[in-house]
């Protein structure tokens, strides 16, 4: 079980350890090379531990109180405040100045590699942070009163994270049995998705 963060998906490739290309989903087959722009991302290492080929699946996000100041700034600057963090972060992953990218203090969260079909969802996400990526909270749970525990946790302390989240993501840990379940015309059969109610202000 883990956040549901409301960023933007973006996909990290590497070459014997060095990032080669990263590219924003797109329409899911075809995105948006920002690599650039991806390599001013502090949280994102250029190079890894390990001397591998992989790609990395995230989401890029404006932390909330970068954010705050962003806007402020724009304010003061007779701009027009961002509506909000996601549409923040995607606009600025897209500038075609890198340095506005680094200023704007952006952070990813990981949660996938691509292309791995062995093995646990929780080792991949173990074998992220080793390599140097950051990853979100999450839990491994043996049934549904301790996935309700988690969503409780974490719902309880929303408001206060960094990261803009909608809910969370209940996956099915192995993926061999995540092969077998496959997916629907829409979406996978191993994966469902708990809404938070929408915040009110």
């Amino acid at each position: 079980v883990e956040p549901k963060i409301d960023g933007v998906s973006i996909s990290i490739a590497y070459a014997n350890g060095t990032m080669t290309t990263a590219s924003t989903r797109g329409d899911g087959i075809r995105g948006d090379n920002v690599t650039s722009n991806i390599k001013t991302i502090r949280s994102i290492p250029l190079r890894l531990k390990n001397p591998i080929n992989i790609e990395a699946r995230g989401e890029i996000y404006f932390p909330k109180s970068d954010f705050a100041k962003l806007n402020a700034e724009r304010e003061e600057n007779g701009e027009t405040p961002f509506a909000n963090p996601r549409n923040a972060a995607a606009g600025t992953i897209r500038q075609l100045d890198s340095t506005v990218v680094a200023a704007r203090k952006l952070d990813c969260l990981c949660y996938d590699i691509l292309g791995r079909r062995q093995g646990s969802h929780w080792e991949h996400l173990s074998e992220l942070r080793r390599l140097g990526f950051k990853t979100a909270e999450s839990a491994r749970c043996k049934d549904m009163k301790e996935v309700w525990a988690f969503i409780e946790k974490l719902g309880a302390k929303r408001s206060s994270l960094e990261v803009d989240i909608d809910g969370v993501v209940i996956k099915v840990d192995d993926l061999e049995t995540r092969d077998r379940a496959g997916f629907t015309s829409k979406a996978p059969r191993w994966a469902i998705a708990y809404k938070y109610q929408a915040e009110r202000k």
